[in-house]
C-alpha cells in the first residue's frame, strides 16, 4: 500500500512556508506587480504553498506566471530563444533545441522514488530513503535558480471536467520546457483551482536545467515523491527527465489508479486512435508498445487520432470503458518518420502552418530539419546533437557519427494533425473496444493475436518483451518490458496486476461493451522466418491491416482459429482486408511465415516470464496458471506437428479438439 501524506514533504521543509499569509508575504517580495495580480487569483492554500516554497528553495532572480494566453505563449517562445535553449529555423514557428549530448534519454540509472517505511517499489526502480532524499535536495536545488527567471505554469493532464484528468503545476527555469508544457498540455490557469477542488488533488513539478554543463550531469537527478505528488529534476535538460508533466506525473497517475481506484481506473503507457469500419462507425484502439515501438505510427495510421503516448482508461456508467489522453500534443521520435509509413505528421513536419520544436535532428546548411530514415536525400553536412557534422565523419573510436540521434524528436500540437479527432477534449473520453500491446519482437509472435478472455489479455500485456530504443540512457539488448508501462509504475508489479484484472475481468462491464484484448509485433524480421536479411518481414504500412481485423474481431465479424496464445487470423480475411484498406496483395506464403508458431521460441519466451515473475512479491497466481496452460498447449502441439506449427495445422488441431 502506498500512504499519501506520509513522512517530510521536503520542498516544504526546505522552503519553510506554512502558511497563506506567509505565502503572499513572499509573493509581494518576489514578484512585479503584474504576475503578483495573477497568482492572487488562485485562494488554494496547498496550490500556494507549494509555489511559494518551490520559489523558496529554488530562489529565482524573477518569476513569470504563465496564464496561457498567447502573448505569455509569446514570452515563453522569446525566452527561449533569448536564452539560447533554442534558436530559430527558417520554416517560420519551428526552431531548434539541442540537449547535451550525454543525455540524449530518460535518466534511469539517476531517476529515484522516495520510499517510506513499509513502502513497496517497483523492482525495475531505484529508490531512495526520504531523509537521505532532503540532504540530497538542500545541496542540489536551494539556489538553483539564482540569476535566472522561475516560470509558474497552471495545467491539466487531460480535458477540463474529465472524471481521471490531473490538475497539475509545472515550476521550472527553462524556457524549453515551458514551451513544450504549453504545446503538450493544457493550459488551465482559469480553471485550476476549481479542477483541483472538483478532483481532490494535484500534481506538483519543480526543475532547474542548472547551468546546462556536461560536468555537472553525474549530479543530475529526477525525484519522485509518490507521498506528496511532488517530482524535483535537476541538472538535466531532455524532455523526458525534465518536462515532468509527462512521464513523472504519469507516475502518480499509475498509482492511483492502483492503489486508490482499483478496478475502475488505469494510467497506460498507450496510443488512443480511432479505426473507420463498415457502416460508418468509428472504433477505439488504445494500445501500449514500449518507447520507441512505434506507439506513434500507430497512432497515426487511425482516422481519428486522439493521442500517442499516453492514456487514462475507466469504466463508465454504461459499462464501457472509456479512454481519454493526458496529453493534447506529441513529443514524436522522428527516426523512420517519412513520406510512405507517416504522411500525416510528414505534412505538418515538411509544409508551414505548424509550430515545431525539434529535438536533436540535424540541421542542413539551408535550415531544414534531417533524421535517419526520412526518405530524403542525405545532407553532405549541417549541425546536429553532438555538433558540427559531415558525411563519413567518425568518433574518437573511428565509430561512424550518425545523421541524428536515435532519440530526435518532434513536438506539436495534436490538433494540427489532418486527421486530428475532437473526441480528444470530450470529458467523457472514447468508447475503447480494442486494447493491443506490442514491442520490438524480431522472432516470435505473429503479427497480431487476440486473446481467449480478459486474463489472458493482462497476461499478454505482462509479458511484452522488447529491444531496447534509445530513449533510455545506457539500454541495450532485449529484455522484459511488461505492460510497456514497467518504467513508470512505482509501486510492485504485483499490485499492478492485480488492477489490471480486477479492471478488464469487472463485473462493472457490459458484456457487449468488453473490449478485445490483443498482441500487435510488426517487428518480425525476413531472417527469423527462414531468409537472411534482417529487414522486417512486412511493411510499416501493414499495421493498417492488423488494425482493420481487429476492428472486425472486436464486432464479432471475423473468424479465427484457435490457439494456445489467442485467435489468429484467417488467410482469406486477411487477403481481402489487404486489397480493401491499403491496395496490396497479400500472398499465401507471406501469411504462412507470419502467423505459423515458432514453438520453441514461444516456449522460451513463457519459461522467460515464469522465471522473472516468480522472483516478484505478490503476483497474482492467474498469472502463473494462464502461462503454464499455455506451454503444456504448446508442448503438445510440438509433439503432434513439429517445432514449427503452419496455420494449415493449428486449424486441424483446432477442429480435432
Amino acid at each position: 500500500m502506498m500512504k499519501k501524506n506520509e513522512g517530510i514533504d521536503i520542498v516544504s521543509e526546505i522552503g519553510g512556508i506554512s502558511s497563506s499569509e506567509g505565502a503572499i508575504q513572499l509573493f509581494e517580495e518576489k514578484m512585479d506587480e503584474t504576475n503578483l495580480s495573477r497568482i492572487k487569483q488562485i485562494n488554494n492554500t496547498e496550490v500556494l504553498l507549494k509555489v511559494a516554497n518551490a520559489i523558496a528553495m529554488c530562489r529565482p532572480e524573477s518569476i513569470f506566471v504563465n496564464t496561457g494566453s498567447e502573448s505569455d505563449r509569446q514570452f515563453i517562445r522569446e525566452l527561449a530563444l533569448k536564452k539560447g535553449e533554442e534558436s530559430k529555423l527558417p520554416m517560420d514557428g519551428h526552431t531548434i533545441h539541442y540537449d547535451l549530448k550525454e543525455e540524449q534519454g530518460r535518466i534511469i540509472d539517476r531517476t529515484y522514488y522516495f520510499t517510506n517505511p513499509g513502502d513497496l517499489v517497483s523492482s525495475l526502480a531505484n529508490e531512495i530513503d526520504r531523509t537521505d532524499a532532503l540532504a540530497d535536495i538542500r545541496e542540489k536545488m536551494i539556489g538553483i535558480m539564482s540569476g535566472m527567471v522561475m516560470v509558474i505554469g497552471f495545467y491539466i493532464r487531460g480535458p477540463v471536467g474529465a472524471p481521471v484528468s490531473n490538475p497539475a503545476l509545472e515550476i521550472t527555469s527553462s524556457a524549453y520546457v515551458s514551451h513544450s508544457a504549453e504545446i503538450l498540455y493544457r493550459n488551465a490557469f482559469a480553471d485550476f483551482e476549481e479542477q483541483v477542488e472538483r478532483l481532490g488533488h494535484f500534481y506538483t513539478n519543480i526543475h532547474s536545467e542548472g547551468l546546462n554543463r556536461p560536468e555537472d550531469l553525474p549530479d543530475a537527478r529526477v525525484y519522485m515523491d509518490r507521498s506528496y505528488q511532488t517530482t524535483y529534476s535537476v541538472n538535466c535538460t531532455y524532455a523526458g527527465n525534465t518536462l515532468l508533466l509527462k512521464k513523472g506525473n504519469h507516475r502518480f497517475s499509475v498509482d492511483r489508479s492502483v492503489y486508490e481506484k482499483k478496478g475502475d481506473e488505469l494510467s497506460e503507457h498507450m496510443f488512443i486512435t480511432g479505426i473507420d469500419g463498415p457502416g460508418g462507425r468509428i472504433t477505439w484502439v488504445t494500445g501500449a508498445a514500449p518507447s520507441g515501438c512505434g506507439k506513434t505510427t500507430t497512432a497515426m495510421v487511425g482516422n481519428h487520432f486522439v493521442g500517442d503516448d499516453l492514456a487514462q482508461l475507466w469504466i463508465s456508467e454504461d459499462g464501457s470503458v472509456r479512454s481519454t489522453n493526458p496529453e493534447c500534443g506529441i513529443f514524436g521520435i522522428v527516426e523512420d518518420v517519412n513520406r510512405q509509413g507517416d504522411p500525416i505528421l510528414m505534412d505538418c513536419l515538411r509544409k508551414p502552418g505548424t509550430e515545431v520544436i525539434w529535438s536533436n535532428v540535424l540541421i542542413d546548411e539551408n535550415g531544414v530539419p534531417q533524421w535517419f530514415g526520412n526518405g530524403e536525400e542525405t545532407p553532405r553536412k549541417g549541425i546536429n546533437f553532438q555538433g558540427p557534422w559531415q558525411q563519413g565523419m567518425t568518433d574518437a573510436s573511428g565509430k561512424p557519427v550518425p545523421l541524428s540521434h536515435p532519440n530526435s524528436r518532434c513536438t506539436l500540437a495534436s490538433s494540427a494533425l489532418a486527421n486530428y479527432s475532437d473526441a480528444a477534449e470530450d470529458p467523457e473520453g472514447v468508447e475503447t473496444r480494442v486494447i493491443t500491446y506490442s514491442g520490438r519482437d524480431s522472432d516470435t509472435m505473429p503479427p497480431v493475436w487476440v486473446a481467449k478472455d480478459s486474463d489472458k489479455g493482462v497476461v499478454i500485456g505482462a509479458c511484452i518483451v522488447s529491444a531496447a530504443t534509445a530513449t533510455e540512457v545506457g539500454a541495450t539488448g532485449v529484455r522484459r518490458a511488461p505492460w510497456a508501462n514497467a518504467p513508470f509504475i512505482p509501486g510492485s508489479l504485483g499490485d499492478y496486476m492485480d488492477a489490471q484484472f480486477k479492471f478488464f475481468g469487472s463485473s462493472k462491464l457490459a458484456e457487449d461493451k468488453r473490449p478485445i484484448l490483443a498482441g500487435l509485433n510488426y517487428f518480425l524480421t525476413r531472417e527469423a522466418r527462414g531468409g537472411t536479411s534482417g529487414k522486417l518481414l512486412g511493411e510499416k504500412r501493414d499495421v493498417k491491416v492488423w488494425l482493420a481485423w481487429l476492428e472486425r474481431r472486436a464486432h464479432r465479424e471475423a473468424d479465427a482459429i484457435e490457439t494456445p496464445i489467442g485467435y489468429l487470423p484467417i488467410y482469406d480475411d486477411l487477403k481481402r482486408l489487404f486489397r480493401e484498406i491499403i491496395e496490396k496483395e497479400y500472398p499465401q506464403n507471406l501469411y504462412i511465415k507470419q502467423f505459423s508458431l515458432y514453438v520453441d521460441n514461444i516456449l522460451a519466451r513463457i519459461d522467460l516470464q515464469i522465471e522473472a515473475y516468480q522472483k516478484e512479491e505478490n503476483i497474482p497466481a492467474r498469472l502463473f496458471e494462464v502461462l503454464n496452460k499455455q506451454r503444456e498447449a504448446m508442448l503438445a502441439l510440438k509433439e503432434k506437428y513439429g517445432s514449427i506449427v503452419l496455420p494449415s495445422d493449428l486449424l486441424k488441431a483446432q477442429f480435432e479438439s
